[in-house]
């Protein structure tokens, strides 16, 4: 007797050890709708038993025909009233999250994927991959380096190193980043692996995995996650990778994973584990509270010198033509006519043109460093 009191006595203390130190969780409870693949529902299914057996460490929901297949199933007749179900699910906290085909985000909320570097092997966030965080191109790529360092930290990457891809916008997103960094919110930027060692990641950047949060606007994200997904299949079954991941907003609350259609069993199966560890990571949350850190320190001041203004532009005149062979680097694509307004202004000649490493400014060398002077002031540089 005095045996078996022992034994429930240090079961009850192994009980609140593990409560005390959070290692007894709820299993995290993720959706899948089934209908909407391009390869039918049976590929879903076979997801869900490929994560089933390869993880088993959270419970998964089928939603959509009714199937016998060891799994707990909610039965629609389309993938219409599938998505109805799922959002229903998830405001009822029925499920967890859930992963599923093509849905339409609200402005302010756009997709963290996943991808395994093809050169490293290693896993790499790209921010992001659909949707849309602003319709201000260098505002919208800001606050997706804010939602990938929040999925980053979601997933137990606790210092994420961002880098910033160099596609249009890039420019403008690094210097509103480094003001951020500034003024107080925390940002591990990344250096490229070629020569330059900057900011700004290269496509040698995105086959080696460099940063752990690849920034992008969503739409070159979206052709990258899918390429990288496919590129050994020939492009109408994915394998690769973790899909397009969880749409993350300032205030969104529903956890929801975004597959392609054309995705296959094996990405689908990732795609599970990674709402799994994202809805254990608590996400949504993560990403209130950084977007909030970076409120504190600035954000929406910093976004709006970015934004276009509504007054008209005054007529600048241009300057005397001259020979122009002092090349000016590190200028937005986008922003170049505006800068050469600037240059314009103070009377120097300047024109913008396209270097070997990006776009660059042209002005007469007896006038680079005065003009380089002006940029700085201005922001440009």
């Amino acid at each position: 007797m005095d045996r078996t009191k022992k034994l429930i006595a240090e079961a009850f203390e192994d009980i609140a050890d593990g409560i005390e130190k959070g290692s007894f969780k709820r299993r995290p409870r993720i959706g899948l709708t089934v209908y909407g693949s391009e390869h039918g529902a049976e590929e879903m299914i076979k997801a869900a038993q490929l994560a089933g057996s390869k993880y088993g460490d959270f419970d998964i929901v089928l939603i959509g025909p009714k199937v016998d297949c060891g799994f707990e199933s909610v039965e629609v007749s389309s993938a219409e009233e599938g998505h109805k179900k799922m959002v229903s699910l998830l405001e009822e906290k029925k499920i967890d999250g859930c992963v599923t085909q093509h849905f339409d985000f609200p402005i302010g909320v756009s997709t963290v994927g996943r991808m395994a570097a093809p050169g490293s092997g290693r896993n790499m966030i790209l921010s992001t991959t659909t949707g849309t965080m602003a319709t201000n191109r260098v505002e919208s790529m800001v606050k997706n380096s804010i939602a990938g360092i929040a999925v980053a930290k979601s997933i137990g990457i606790d210092n994420p190193t961002v880098g910033v891809l160099n596609v249009d916008g890039a420019r403008g997103t690094q210097r509103a980043l480094v003001e951020l960094q500034n003024r107080g919110y925390g940002i591990d930027f990344a250096q490229s692996l070629r020569k330059n060692g900057e900011v700004l990641m290269r496509g040698n950047d995105l086959l080696s995995g460099t940063p752990d949060v690849m920034v992008c606007d969503s739409l070159t994200g979206n052709l990258l996650i899918k390429i990288f997904a496919a590129y050994t299949t020939g492009g109408n079954y994915e394998t690769l990778g973790y899909g397009y991941g969880p749409g993350i907003g300032e205030n969104y609350d529903k956890l929801i994973n975004i597959v392609s259609r054309a995705s296959g069993a094996p990405l689908i199966c990732e795609a599970l584990k990674y709402c799994a560890v994202c809805a254990e990571g608590k996400v949504l949350r993560t990403a209130k509270n950084e977007f909030q850190k970076a409120e504190d320190a600035g954000l929406e001041e910093i976004l709006e010198k970015d934004r276009p203004s509504k007054a008209e532009e005054v007529e600048v005149k241009v300057p005397p033509r001259e020979v122009v062979t002092y090349a000016i680097p590190g200028i937005d694509i986008l922003e170049l006519d505006n800068a050469c307004r600037v240059l314009w202004e103070k009377g120097i000649y300047s024109e913008s043109g396209m270097g070997c490493t990006g776009p660059v400014i042209l002005v007469n060398s007896q006038k680079g460093e005065k003009a380089v002077k002006i940029l700085k002031e201005a922001g440009y540089k």
